[in-house]
């Protein structure tokens, strides 16, 4: 098993891995495609096994009005033969401690008791415009003290509200 960036080769295979993980979704999908199709700076790695993308892990900025303020975790995305067996949870150890990463405040919305193990904490600061309460909001190294709204990538837009309402049962 290796983990290496991202190459420009393996988009459709990164493509493919996303449809086996998230079936009945296209939104992962899309924002990667639309991530790459934009040029739009992220910060993406693969695990391969016998030569086949079998995980993996992006980060895109987050921002303050038009200031950078951090990155944002998503999507993570294993094969679904291979998840849990810990291969996320490698990568996601992996990807934190890759130069680029390391240093900044990385948001996520998910499960709280997956990332928390990894050092995340809820997250009241900044306001996540699509989790409701913040509840699945969390951080990591994050010193923000003052209330706003975290921007996101062009590439995420109001169907992410839809499908995080929905998985969380929400209308």
């Amino acid at each position: 098993m290796k983990i290496r960036k991202l190459t420009s080769e393996n988009h459709n295979k990164a493509s493919s891995l996303l449809r086996q993980t998230f079936p009945g979704s296209n939104y992962e999908i899309k924002l990667v495609e639309n991530f790459h199709k934009n040029k739009t700076t992220v910060h993406e790695w693969v695990c391969i096994h016998s030569n086949v993308i079998i995980a993996y892990i992006a980060f895109s900025k987050a921002y303050k009005g038009s200031d950078i303020c951090g990155l944002h975790l998503g999507p993570l995305a294993v094969k679904p033969d291979f998840q849990n067996q810990g291969i996320g949870s490698e990568l996601l150890r992996f990807a934190l401690r890759q130069e680029e990463i390391k240093t900044n405040t990385i948001f996520v919305l998910g499960n709280p008791f997956f990332y928390q193990k990894f050092g995340f904490k809820p997250c009241n600061l900044p306001i996540c415009p699509f989790g409701k309460n913040n509840k699945h909001f969390l951080s990591l190294r994050n010193n923000i003290t003052d209330q706003f709204t975290v921007g996101y990538e062009s590439e995420f837009n109001i169907e992410k509200k839809r499908r995080v309402n929905k998985q969380l049962g929400k209308r």
